[in-house]
């Protein structure tokens, strides 16, 4: 298997007048990648500029971080032409990477906008460098620039900033100095969805778990869900005694606290997001606490905070 470590530029309306903007918000005009093999040695990268198809002016952000006009573009191939291209020089057997989670998701936005075949007919797991930086080299919650990687690695600065390939290479080498434990924390994009209750994600990590629901029609349909709102411990597979119902806190998230006999404390977090359908899914996760914690969200939901 190789990692296809890649990052893409992309232009935006300047005006938010275009009829095209909320199918395609974001289009791509550069992507940039390095492959690596298993043991994290480079086998291939790739460069290519995109002729734009949608936005013919430049966003001002845009332009002063990529510094091309749209005339520097015009002689390009189009976005499926250069996206066929990448996703060949990819091959079959392979996993992608970025800095962030965003990129995986406007790639197949940008290839959906041009009818072009899916990648995956559901979630696809992938790895976001920056959170496994966070997660061995800092405080697994903060999310860091690359470039305060690269001077935390002390990597040489062989190459620009703030254009694909560059940022791509740099991204690669911050890969390259992840311990193999820590790649255990991969990410979901959820471009596309679970279809059905049996696809529906149910994953466990180093110290919790997700699950990511199928799409229901409304967010009390989501809510009404028996598998959206139950709790049970996800180590030993039992329902458990819930301690805390569900309870809406402020910043959009619902939260419920239950005790195994076993494992202790868990927290549940649910969020109700929007799909690009217009419908909604479910994001649930499950984490073991301190009976401190649990005592400091009971007084939450009491004080209604």
């Amino acid at each position: 298997m190789n990692y296809i470590v890649f990052d893409l530029e992309w232009n935006q309306s300047s005006t938010g007048q275009e009829k095209e903007t909320g199918e395609l918000p974001f289009e791509i005009l550069e992507i940039g990648a390095v492959k690596l093999n298993s043991r994290f040695e480079t086998e291939g990268e790739f460069s290519r500029l995109i002729k734009p198809g949608i936005y013919r002016e430049m966003h001002p952000v845009t332009r002063d971080i990529i510094h091309l006009n749209i005339e520097d573009l015009d002689n390009e191939e189009s976005f499926p032409e250069v996206a066929e291209d990448f996703l060949h020089w990819c091959g079959e057997d392979c996993i992608f990477c970025s800095w962030g989670p965003l990129d995986l998701t406007e790639l197949q936005r940008n290839m959906r906008f041009y009818g072009m075949e899916p990648l995956a007919d559901g979630p696809i797991k992938f790895y976001d460098v920056q959170k496994l930086f966070s997660i061995q080299f800092e405080d697994r919650k903060s999310r860091r620039t690359l470039e305060h990687a690269i001077n935390v690695l002390q990597i040489d600065k062989a190459v620009p900033f703030h254009r694909a390939f560059g940022d791509a290479y740099y991204t690669a080498r911050v890969l390259s100095e992840i311990d193999e434990p820590v790649l255990r924390n991969y990410s979901l994009d959820l471009f596309t969805l679970p279809r059905t209750r049996k696809d529906e994600i149910k994953v466990v990590f180093d110290d919790y778990a997700k699950y990511i629901s199928r799409e229901f029609d409304s967010r009390s349909a989501a809510l009404s869900d028996r598998e959206v709102m139950s709790v049970r411990c996800y180590l030993c597979r039992k329902n458990i005694k819930r301690r805390v119902k569900w309870f809406a806190g402020n910043n959009k998230h619902y939260y419920s606290i239950g005790c195994c006999e076993v494992h202790g404390f868990m927290k549940a977090k649910l969020r109700i997001k929007k799909s690009d359908t217009g419908r909604v899914y479910a994001v649930k996760t499950m984490k073991f606490i301190s009976e401190e914690e649990m005592e400091r969200i009971r007084e939450r939901k009491r004080g209604g905070k």
